[in-house]
């Protein structure tokens, strides 16, 4: 069974997201006294979770940048690069956690910005009504962080404010790997008519 560049790269999409999500949970469980309502995600990058969470996030980020060195031309020019500097960013988070200071704000602040981008544009890709959704996260994402920058966290605190940024994109995520990964190319549907 040959799998198609297109799908090897939903798949590192969907496995690399998936293991974040996971470990981040496990690291949230890990760190004494924890609050996902007034500790930022990148809290869990420092202390007795620092391995776990920044190998995870290095694992993440690393996948997609392989997996888009893999299925480039699936996607087109314009994604590819909004999401090789997403996957870059998320890379970066890891290396340089949140004890860098501004290196790593300014990081994490690209990471949101081009993970909002490539959601939204990710439309021509993708097929109703997966496109629609794709550009609400990616919306939802750019209104949280407007929100957060200007400390307004609407009861939620910066912690939940801040994941109000980044669940929307491990949500588009995994939608979009997962409609890679099930996508026929245009050959194969051509050789069935």
């Amino acid at each position: 069974m040959r799998i198609e560049n297109r799908s090897l790269l939903g798949i590192l999409l969907f496995v690399g997201a998936a293991q974040y999500i996971l470990l981040v949970n496990i690291a949230e469980a890990l760190y004494p006294g924890y609050s996902v309502a007034t500790n930022a995600m990148s809290d869990l990058g420092v202390g007795q979770t620092a391995v776990l969470f920044n190998s995870s996030t290095v694992v993440f980020g690393a996948f997609i940048l392989i997996g888009l060195l893999l299925g480039r031309r699936a996607i087109g020019t314009g994604l590819t690069i909004t999401l090789a500097v997403y996957g870059a960013c998320v890379v970066g988070v890891g290396v340089f956690p949140e004890t860098t200071g501004t290196l790593h704000g300014v990081i994490a602040l690209g990471m949101f910005v081009f993970g909002a981008v490539s959601a939204i544009i990710s439309y021509r890709v993708l097929r109703p009504p997966l496109s629609y959704a794709s550009v609400g996260l990616g919306i939802i994402a750019l209104v949280a962080l407007v929100l957060a920058l200007t400390h307004n966290y609407t009861g939620i605190d910066k912690g939940g404010m801040e994941r109000m940024i980044v669940y929307p994109l491990f949500l588009w995520v995994l939608g979009f790997g997962g409609a890679l990964i099930g996508a026929k190319s245009a050959e194969a549907e051509s050789s069935h008519i």
